[in-house]
């Protein structure tokens, strides 16, 4: 069990560095342009890069107080309900920037032949601005009701001494339960995880079908740099569009082993939850930023030397 602890604390802290430094890295490959010239897709990259230092950040020192309270001090209800937010307010305002953007690049997409050059409503920097805000209002409204979350010790379980911080901030005991747990548990789940999920699988559905009748039209011919810069924009599109796509396959398949792993398991049978948690809703805010930066030439030597 302690040889398991110990391989499971290094990957962790491998994990969560590789989540960090990919973040920051987007963050600053994103900030070095002038703002003036900032494009939209780029905010709402840098929104997704910052919940998710967010979320790697304060999962780990939620993880820790839960560790130290286990064995040694005590942690008051107040630290727990606030660390607990903000881990949440992370998972949520990631999620929420991955559907903005996966419906972004869906909009881009649909119509190009007939819209042209012309912009969406999105295409705004000051849109873009408005949405991502709305984005974070929402994850904070979504969170607040963390600070009511009545904070149970079942007797059956041992992963934490009465007094510390809950691995799963939504246990209770199997016989009194109350209701507002029960009840925000299954609706952060329907509205925080499984809607999400269904809108970035049926919009990844949508822009694939996009591109698949794209690749069917036959375009007129061109002559001169015109072509060359019409197949130079087309290719940067399609790489970034394919970096988004891939975004979005990870987004699936973590979110939905987050759903299988919450509806299925309980702290009180299962001794690592936390470090399957972790692992779990983590994995998708670690490798994120590598897909987007690569996808979106912003992971680029040049940019990488600049630094």
């Amino acid at each position: 069990m302690v040889g398991w602890s110990v391989n499971l604390l290094g990957l962790r802290v491998f994990v969560s560095c590789i989540g960090l430094v990919g973040n920051l890295f987007l963050i600053l490959s994103i900030i070095q342009t002038n703002f003036s010239q900032i494009k939209s897709f780029e905010v709402f990259l840098l929104g997704l890069a910052a919940a998710n230092l967010v979320d790697i950040v304060i999962v780990n020192i939620y993880d820790i107080i839960i560790f130290q309270t286990s064995s040694t001090t005590t942690t008051g209800s107040w630290l727990c309900h606030s660390l607990k937010f903000l881990t949440v307010f992370g998972e949520i305002t990631s999620i929420l920037f991955t559907v903005l953007i996966s419906i972004f690049r869906y909009l881009k997409l649909r119509d190009t032949d007939k819209r042209v050059n012309l912009p969406i409503c999105l295409d705004s920097v000051r849109s873009a601005w408005t949405v991502s805000g709305v984005c974070v209002m929402l994850s904070t409204l979504v969170s607040l009701p963390i600070f009511v979350i009545n904070l149970q010790d079942p007797a059956e379980n041992v992963t934490r001494s009465s007094s510390g911080c809950p691995p799963d901030f939504f246990q209770c005991s199997k016989n009194d339960c109350p209701i507002l747990n029960r009840f925000y548990k299954y609706l952060f789940i329907l509205v925080c995880n499984l809607l999400p999920l269904i809108i970035v699988t049926v919009t990844g559905c949508l822009i694939i079908t996009v591109l698949l009748s794209q690749m069917k039209t036959v375009t007129p011919a061109v002559s001169g740099s015109s072509q060359f810069g019409r197949k130079s924009k087309s290719l940067r599109r399609q790489r970034s569009t394919i970096a988004v796509l891939a975004a979005m396959v990870l987004f699936q398949v973590d979110w939905t082993l987050y759903l299988i792993f919450q509806l299925t398991f309980s702290p009180t049978d299962f001794p690592f939850w936390a470090e399957m948690q972790f692992f779990v809703s983590t994995s998708y805010t670690s490798i994120s930023p590598y897909v987007y930066g690569i996808g979106n030439n912003l992971f680029s030597l040049n940019n990488f030397i600049k630094k």
